[in-house]
């Protein structure tokens, strides 16, 4: 007689041995294994393989032309790489209250006017959800509701309606199997659900989006394997209280993934935001400690201010929102070194106005110039921005698509730019050039 297999699984961090135990070795949780059945095991095995069991040479393979169709949000088809390829997974995680479901909600009421979308909703009830879409702007009959978190159930739906164009999710942490021997927002059952979901989309040519929970540290709750499974993975930032929210994608098999959109929460939910430079500098006066700087998000070029505050204490102390604090403690070594600024002295605060978080070093500059004008009380001109990368010699160095840069400050009504090095077309701004850091204070 066969041995019956049993294994055990964690369901923080999917670790598996072959008998119980009190403490995973892995990640250290306790109590946190559950037997996973034969039967549980089995469930891969009944289902049908579309890849080709025979290799054949690279230049004999079918290519099949990704065909895309537009969300009707314009910043949302940005993040996608140019809108939704139709048998597509995606993955959104967010905070909570950030406006995952709200996006996809507008987003899908849009598009049943021309074709059929379902709504898997398993934290709201159905009669949330219309209240919610009433306050959107008008419903339609191609938008149903399902208000279920039982996977069987989610998929007869979509076999049997196969006219579906469209499926949301919400939220993948509720969803379970019968099939699974565990709670819902497990390691096993988040794993199963969602590749029941992307043998769906696969097979039937349907876009499914999927709203996942985030962790305390800032990742989408579940199993790493996750985010391998889907075709693309989105992160929506921003503060609940505030107005403005940005989408990012950290990967995406049919497009670019250091694209944004930018988005605005108002009286009709989530819009596209307009103007979106204008939502991160304030180019009519500045006080002392702004400077003006541009960045690249993408292909993007956006124009914001950063801010500075230096105050003398006895007991100094370093804070930056939007900009990585070892990299301002870098540069504040580098103006006590170059210019001998007693910064030890100063408590140093920065910020990057509207929410951005800054990635590229591009606004080295404009952080430095910021910092001494909040030290000398001294404004910057409101007309003037800093482009540059600043080394630990104390050099500034040139980055890269100083064109892009340069026509946005142009478009906005700048008029001088303190730069490295003159480029090849100013674009009719007047150029200043700073080589080190002791030429900007003398221009300063």
């Amino acid at each position: 007689m066969a041995k019956k297999q049993t294994i055990f699984e964690c369901q923080h961090c999917g670790a598996q041995s072959p008998k119980w135990s009190g403490k995973c070795t892995n990640c250290g949780t306790w109590d946190s294994f559950v037997e996973i059945k034969q039967k549980d095991l089995e469930v891969l095995k009944n289902i049908d393989s579309t890849q080709t069991t025979k290799a054949i040479p690279i230049k004999d393979v079918e290519v099949d032309i990704v065909s895309k169709f537009s969300s009707l949000e314009s910043e949302f088809d940005i993040v996608l790489g140019g809108g939704i390829v139709p048998g597509g997974l995606y993955l959104i995680g967010g905070s909570p209250g950030v406006g995952k479901s709200t996006l996809l909600l507008k987003m899908s009421m849009a598009l049943s006017k021309k074709c059929k979308i379902l709504y898997v909703s398993g934290e709201e009830s159905a009669s949330q959800i219309r209240l919610r879409a009433q306050r959107l702007g008008s419903v339609t009959d191609n938008l149903y509701l399902l208000n279920s978190i039982n996977l069987e159930s989610i998929e007869d739906n979509i076999r049997a309606n196969k006219k579906f164009e469209i499926c949301i999710i919400d939220s993948i942490q509720t969803i379970f199997s019968q099939n699974i021997n565990s709670a819902p927002g497990s390691v096993s059952q988040v794993r199963e659900c969602t590749f029941t979901l992307l043998r769906l989309a696969k097979e039937l040519q349907i876009s499914i989006f999927i709203i996942g929970h985030i962790t305390k540290e800032g990742s989408i709750a579940g199993p790493r394997i996750l985010e391998h499974m889907v075709d693309c993975v989105l992160y929506f930032e921003g503060d609940p209280s505030k107005e403005l929210r940005i989408l990012r994608s950290f990967k995406n098999r049919f497009g670019a993934t250091n694209e944004i959109g930018i988005f605005e929460m108002n009286e009709n939910g989530l819009v596209s935001a307009k103007n979106t430079s204008k939502m991160f500098f304030n180019n009519q006066t500045l006080m002392p400690g702004s400077a003006i700087s541009v960045i690249l998000e993408g292909s993007r070029p956006i124009v914001l201010e950063i801010q500075a505050l230096v105050s003398e204490s006895t007991f100094p102390r370093r804070s930056a929102t939007g900009f990585e604090l070892n990299r301002l403690n870098m540069l504040l070594a580098l103006l006590e070194r170059k210019l001998d600024f007693p910064f030890g002295r100063y408590d140093v605060f920065v910020n990057v106005v509207g929410g951005l978080k800054i990635t590229e070093t591009a606004t080295d500059l404009a952080l430095i110039s910021a910092i001494i004008s909040s030290y000398k009380n001294r404004p910057l001109s409101p007309k003037s921005a800093f482009i540059g990368e600043v080394s630990l010699v104390g050099d500034i160095r040139d980055v890269g698509n100083i064109d892009m840069r340069l026509k946005e400050l142009e478009s906005y009504g700048f008029t001088n730019v303190i730069l490295p090095k003159k480029p090849k077309n100013n674009y009719g701004l007047k150029i200043f050039e700073a080589s080190d850091v002791t030429k900007l204070l003398q221009w300063m």
